[in-house]
């Protein structure tokens, strides 16, 4: 289980950065991070309340954290 939740982190910070501004990505990160967490917790039998809360500061902070420069969105 410790794996599966290793690679679902991952997966959620890689996607949290989506968007070209930085309040963008912060609340793609948020949105993202929230499913994704809400999600875990319920699989994992937590709290789904408590992973989405966990889930949307960890991707809203890592989204306002990134800046266009590190992911590419083929934006010219």
């Amino acid at each position: 289980m410790t794996k599966q939740f290793v690679a679902a982190s991952l997966i959620l910070v890689a996607l949290s950065a989506c968007g070209y501004s930085r309040g963008e990505r912060a609340l793609s990160g948020a949105g993202i991070g929230a499913a994704g967490g809400a999600a875990i917790g319920a699989i994992t039998g937590g709290d789904p309340v408590t992973g989405a809360v966990i889930g949307g500061a960890a991707g809203a902070a890592t989204g306002a954290l990134t800046s266009p420069d590190d992911i590419n969105l083929d934006r010219k």
